[in-house]
């Protein structure tokens, strides 16, 4: 019966011919030259690699010429190729090559593999961006290798990564691959914003949800906007954006921008991939943060220690000092064998050094202390040691802060400790040495565009220095001078001193900052507060009308 139904069934069709086989069948196969160029080629092999059947003879294969060593090898075996073709996406293909006997011509059957690697590329890419994160890297060189884990994974064009200060208020890219380097990149995407360009990562910064836009680069290469970037965002060449904001407990660290080469659209799985990386990017940030914190704690924990050790020994023993000094001095006026006026000379030098000293050390005891930065920020910092220096010397101390959008507390923590120090240590020079009446120290942001330096000047009306002395050799001071150039070139900064007899010194530095742009944050909030606002005093108004 079951070969009465087969048999039934078999009579009742026409079976396929081999060339209908190759036709329907939705696998590449092709027949190649041994210089790796098409000779035929099947409908599914076509479309996928983007060729008109008129022309395929002759044409260029994404396959290798054959090797002369091919002769060894599994013909079973397969390997897979990129196929990037002018214009259309690029893919990848999996293929095996059986050769045809007696001619040096090959099969090839090849399948598109493009979705599947690119789905393993990017869980290898989140893999990979999360061990970073877990090694305790510095985030610099977390974000770089991130943004470039994401470039790879998915073919893109480019990628850049921007991080924003403790206030949200001024971006910095931390990370970039696929695009060059350019110093100027946010003076020329400033002048593009000045133009009327419409920057949509920072829509993306201010919603905190992804901004997806199909064929950006079409439209900013047709938009007279944005002339300053056209050069720069030109190569290499990309269609589609995306940019994503980097979020922690609710609020935006960053953003994440993705370029994507032509051909390449922004589906679900993108944008998933996308978001996850952001993720990972957002924890190297917050990591990053907390472990300064750590530092800073530990860092004043250990001030405090100083601190109290020197005041418990050091401070109680020179002040031991002092007295005993005293004490020789009382005795040696009493004593006619001994020779008073000698004593009394010894005792005088004992006393005014064991003075000194304990002047010294109560500086160091004050200056050891934790620097309320982060509590009451730069300036209240520098206002207190003035207020402290004038109340111990007698000296007076003028401060005068430049910082017009009040940025300096939204610089790194360990810039404004090491600004700190050094105008800490030029005011203790001025002090030591100066013998003057009046120290003025000046601090201040200057630069314009996405360029600004940190300036500071510490100046006194003293004595000033020899010629040949602009720095302080040895116990001296110089010491001193050498920390606050190591400070200073900690961050790429210029430190100078400049001096003459009887005329003071100027001690002066500049730290340049590294480019930002601001962020719009609190701008778009305050806008939607006053909007809000306006929206209901209006509605009040018009519940009021009669």
């Amino acid at each position: 019966m079951v070969d009465d139904v087969r048999s039934g069934r078999a009579a009742g069709r026409r079976p396929l011919d081999a060339g209908a086989l190759l036709e329907q069948t939705p696998d590449g196969l092709a027949v190649i030259d041994a210089d790796g160029r098409f000779v035929q080629a099947n409908p599914a092999a076509l479309s996928l690699c983007g060729l008109d059947a008129a022309h395929v003879a002759g044409a260029v294969s994404p396959f290798p010429p054959r090797d002369a060593d091919e002769d060894g090898e599994d013909p079973g075996a397969e390997t897979v190729t990129v196929w990037e073709a002018e214009p259309g996406p690029r893919r990848e293909f999996a293929f095996r090559v059986s050769r045809l006997p007696g001619r040096d011509e090959r099969i090839v059957a090849f399948r598109d593999v493009t979705e599947s690697r690119r789905h393993q590329r990017r869980l290898a890419a989140i893999a990979s961006a999360a061990s970073r994160v877990a090694a305790k890297r510095s985030l610099g060189s977390t974000l770089e290798a991130l943004a470039k884990e994401v470039l790879e994974a998915d073919a893109l064009a480019g990628v850049q990564i921007l991080t924003v200060n403790a206030t949200s208020e001024r971006f910095q890219v931390m990370g970039t691959a696929g695009f060059s380097q350019a110093d100027n990149f946010f003076d020329m995407l400033l002048e593009c914003r000045e133009a009327g360009a419409d920057l949509r990562m920072i829509d993306a910064f201010t919603s905190r949800q992804p901004v997806v836009v199909p064929n950006r680069y079409a439209s900013i290469m047709s938009n007279p906007a944005w002339r300053a970037l056209k050069d720069y965002m030109r190569s290499p060449e990309w269609d589609w954006f995306a940019s994503v904001p980097l979020m922690v407990r609710g609020e935006p660290v960053g953003i994440l921008n993705a370029f994507f080469a032509p051909g390449q659209e922004i589906g679900r799985t993108a944008l998933d991939f996308l978001l996850a990386m952001a993720e990972q990017a957002a924890q190297a940030v917050d990591y990053a943060a907390l472990l300064e914190r750590e530092r800073e704690v530990a860092r004043r924990e250990e001030r405090q220690r100083l601190a109290r050790d020197l005041h418990d020994s050091v401070v109680q023993q020179v002040f031991s000092m002092g007295m005993q000094a005293e004490s020789l001095s009382m005795l040696s006026g009493r004593d006619t064998v001994v020779d008073s006026a000698y004593v009394m000379r010894v005792a005088g030098e004992l006393g005014h050094v064991s003075k000194a000293v304990l002047g010294d050390l109560r500086a160091m005891v004050t200056d050891l202390h934790p620097i309320p930065l982060d509590d009451q920020g730069l300036s209240a910092a520098l206002d207190a040691l003035a207020e402290s220096t004038t109340g111990r010397t007698g000296l007076d101390v003028h401060v005068s802060i430049t910082d017009q959008h009040h940025e300096l507390d939204d610089l790194e923590s360990e810039l404004r400790e090491d600004v700190y120090r050094m105008i800490a240590e030029a005011l203790h020079n001025s002090v030591k040495h100066a013998q003057g009446s009046r120290v003025t120290i000046d601090l201040g942001l200057t630069g314009r565009r996405s360029q600004r330096w940190l300036t500071g000047e510490v100046s006194d009306d003293g004595c000033g220095l020899p010629a040949q002395d602009a720095d302080l050799p040895g116990e001296e001071g110089g010491f001193g001078m050498t920390a606050m150039k190591e400070r200073a070139g900690r961050w790429a900064g210029h430190f100078a001193v400049f001096s003459s007899p009887g005329e003071g010194t100027t001690v002066r530095f500049v730290l340049p900052l590294p480019p930002s742009l601001p962020t719009g944050l609190h701008r778009e909030v305050l806008a939607r507060t006053h909007d809000t606002a306006g929206t209901a005093a209006s509605a009040r108004e018009n519940a009021e009308e009669p």
